[in-house]
């Protein structure tokens, strides 16, 4: 029956009246930020719910068919959720997990995770008008919260001589390289970790269904169902942007925190640690971190904008650094400096490239313990003629605390 109403919804236009309608009450999230936010922030979240769109247009209706599964990148541009530029994301959607095979080769980077996730997903989403729910809809009906169950790390599997493996993803267990799916699993997240990327070869990855089924034409209860799919991911990453900011992130401004639930509420993988926190400095002022990162594959840190975009300026080679573009002090600390020019006094200066506020996060993969953050709030013209000397440790802003 709900198959039958999901159709009917679509063939008569109703199912693309409400994803209208669920796009319209995203859109207007960015209200509730009222005079927090500037110009430019306002204008980044009109272009950011234009990714989100494409992100979700992209996943459901255009990669989302039960008998042709593919592996696809996310969109350009569509940087969710503090996404690294040394990382590609490789998804592939399903309604109900089935039996698979992925194989390809790694090419020559050092390494990739392979995650099933699970998300909340009722059978009759097609049949059933969501607009009218606005948010507490998300509560039944969220793409945007993902929950990661069994992953694989690229230095476990097993490869053959020439660099290419096969990997089976199946409910019941399967000898060789092997990931659990479960009865609620909707999807796969590859994670691809590149150190130098214009150095590397990329990896390749295939997905195919193990019962062999041809494919088939689009169905219209399909339509609708991918239809509200895309909606609701627009409107739960708008909610996700918001809560994060004003629920949390917000409350600590210029401080880092490990938090493992924040991280893994949406789709995160337990082979890293991630420290997010937002940054806000004034016409004048230079935000300063100072940590010395541990023994581990990667770490990345990163400014992002409210809305946990990569910065436009990311394209110059600025607004982040990595464990391989940074500049390392004598004992092997990183000292960061954030501010609106360049206070010419070492370190690595990141550009917040007209922001005055954002988010930021540092992430580091494949290690044990995370480092502490030292952070000052400070004059920029005094950290220019004083140096480094001229941060007082009775005034620092402690950060990098670790929470569940």
């Amino acid at each position: 029956m709900s198959e039958k109403e999901a159709a009917a919804r679509l063939l008569s236009g109703r199912a693309w009246d409400d994803f209208l309608d669920v796009l319209r009450i995203a859109g207007h999230t960015v209200d509730r930020w009222g005079d927090e936010i500037g110009p430019l922030e306002r204008a980044e979240w009109y272009r950011f719910m234009t990714r989100v769109v494409r992100n979700g247009c992209e996943r459901f209706m255009e990669n989302c068919e039960p008998y042709r599964p593919r592996l696809r990148d996310a969109p350009w541009k569509s940087s969710i959720n503090f996404q690294s530029p040394d990382q590609d994301h490789f998804l592939c959607e399903f309604d109900e997990p089935g039996d698979y095979r992925i194989t390809g080769g790694r090419g020559t980077i050092p390494y990739f995770v392979i995650a099933a996730w699970s998300a909340a997903q009722p059978k009759d989403i097609g049949a059933r008008d969501w607009a009218p729910r606005g948010f507490e809809g998300l509560k039944e009906f969220d793409p945007a919260t993902l929950k990661t169950g069994a992953f694989i790390q690229s230095d476990t599997l097993e490869f053959k001589p020439d660099g290419t493996f096969e990997l089976i993803l199946s409910q019941l267990p399967h000898p060789g390289n092997w990931l659990k799916l479960e009865p609620d699993s909707v999807g796969l997240l590859i994670r691809t970790v590149y150190h130098r990327r214009s150095q590397e070869q990329a990896p390749e990855f295939r997905i195919e269904r193990l019962d062999k089924a041809p494919p088939r034409p689009v169905q219209p209860a399909e339509v609708a169902s991918n239809l509200a799919k895309a909606a609701q991911e627009v409107l739960g990453y708008a909610e996700l942007v918001r809560s994060w900011w004003q629920d949390n992130l917000s409350k600590r401004p210029n401080r880092l925190r490990f938090s493992r639930a924040t991280y893994l509420s949406n789709g995160g993988v337990p082979d890293r640690h991630f420290a997010f926190g937002t940054w806000s400095i004034k016409d004048g002022e230079a935000l300063t971190l100072q940590f010395k990162p541990p023994e581990c594959e990667y770490w990345i840190f990163q400014l992002c904008n409210v809305w946990q975009e990569n910065l436009d300026n990311y394209e110059d080679g600025q607004g982040y650094v990595t464990k391989f573009t940074a500049r390392y002090e004598s004992d092997g600390t990183v000292k960061i400096v954030i501010a609106q020019r360049d206070p010419g006094i070492g370190g690595n200066w990141i550009d917040p490239f007209g922001h005055r506020l954002g988010g930021m996060g540092l992430r580091l993969i494949k290690t044990d313990r995370p480092p502490p953050v030292t952070a000052h709030l400070v004059p920029l013209e005094e950290l220019a003629s004083k140096g480094w000397n001229c941060l007082d440790p009775a005034r620092a802003i402690m950060s990098g605390e670790i929470v569940p």
